[in-house]
């Protein structure tokens, strides 16, 4: 986002950093450039929730100051070794919305119109938000003339969730020369369609993010308030196990058949990790519906990632409620890495994607 870049003065290093920051984990990757190519140099995620009271896995609303504490642990226990990065800004602390104006190629005149437009959907003033926007590009037949209405991505972000960040930054001793809202970080190390949309599922602690992407740009967005702390919960509850048991079943036997762990003293019902997924899913596919009869367009693919989609075997259980291909995220196969990690990139990437794809975008300031 242009309104978010250039606040602190670039320095070059070979080295760079893709700082997520999440309700309930900190995930941070650091990558240099061998020529064209990026490689992996390491990577990390810390719990939240310890650091709030709170169990793993659940959401937090941490000052800066104690997120900054976390970040700090975090980038030393990981063995960073550079201060120059990219960090996220949540999608709950943002507004995204698709509008159709009529075209105008005069930029002041867009600006002028986005800006009038923006002031219906953002529920504070203007002036207390950073605003920007993109014009979604539009797919012209061969002797069509262009239509005279354009559609613009309007991007909001609160000034106080700026001012946040840019504590953690100060406190972690890092420095950055970009904010981006996470889910285009999302769309950079995952998505890869360059022509049919895209569903992505992003599967968070607190709430899932819905977003159809066609040709890079967001074309339709929608918060589900149901994420992986509700699944942890629910297996919890129907299990007679504590949080920090039913996480872990969650990530290490998900869907798989009844489980036992532990010398055969902890078992669950999959049943119980059905219940909140099934809800997801039902509402994603009214989200999908929705989106194709509007749109008169068919999804190609729909991409899982997030949090909740290190979730075992969640992708065989996504396909029976959708019948288009389901894709789980792998933000690390735009990086290089030693052969023998592989297995275990491919396991954690889609809990990666917003960090990878910071990086990324860091990576390209060096050319």
């Amino acid at each position: 986002m242009s309104f978010l870049s250039n606040m602190f003065g670039k320095k070059k290093t070979k080295s760079v950093l893709g700082v997520d920051i999440g309700s309930s984990s900190l995930k941070i990757v650091q990558l240099r450039r061998e020529g064209e190519t990026a490689v992996l140099e390491t990577y990390g995620e810390l719990a939240l929730g310890p650091y709030a009271g709170n169990e793993v896995g659940q959401a937090t609303n941490l000052p800066a100051d104690k997120i900054a504490e976390t970040l700090t642990d975090l980038l030393r226990e990981a063995n960073v070794t550079t201060n120059e990065a990219g960090i996220s800004i949540p999608f709950a602390r943002s507004l995204l919305r698709l509008i159709t104006l009529p075209r105008r190629d005069d930029p002041n005149e867009q600006r002028t119109m986005v800006e009038l437009e923006a002031r219906k959907y953002i529920p504070v003033p203007v002036s207390e938000v950073q605003l920007d926007w993109f014009v979604v590009p539009e797919p012209i037949s061969e002797g069509q003339p262009p239509s005279d209405k354009m559609r613009i991505l309007i991007v909001a972000v609160h000034n106080d969730e700026l001012a946040l960040l840019q504590g953690v930054v100060q406190g972690a001793k890092l420095e950055t020369s970009f904010y981006e809202i996470e889910i285009f970080s999302t769309i950079r190390s995952v998505v890869d369609e360059p022509v049919r949309p895209v569903l992505v599922l992003d599967i968070g602690a607190s709430a899932t993010k819905v977003y159809v992407v066609e040709h890079g740009v967001v074309a339709f967005s929608h918060n589900i308030p149901q994420g992986g702390q509700d699944v942890t919960r629910t297996i919890a509850t129907a299990n007679g196990l504590t949080i920090k048991q039913a996480e872990i079943f969650k990530k290490e036997q998900g869907f798989k058949n009844s489980s036992a762990a532990e010398g055969g003293k902890l078992s669950y019902d999959r049943k119980s990790i059905e219940l909140i997924f099934s809800r997801i899913f039902e509402e994603t596919k009214r989200v999908l519906t929705q989106y194709e009869m509007g749109s008169q367009k068919s999804v190609a693919a729909i991409v899982l990632t997030g949090g909740g989609g290190v979730t075992k075997e969640l992708a065989a259980y996504a396909k029976e409620f959708f019948s288009v291909d389901i894709q789980l995220a792998d933000p690390f196969g735009k990086v290089e890495a030693p052969a023998f990690m592989r297995p275990v990139l491919a396991e954690i990437g889609p809990e990666f994607a917003v960090a990878v794809g910071l990086a990324l975008r860091k990576l390209e300031e060096l050319q």
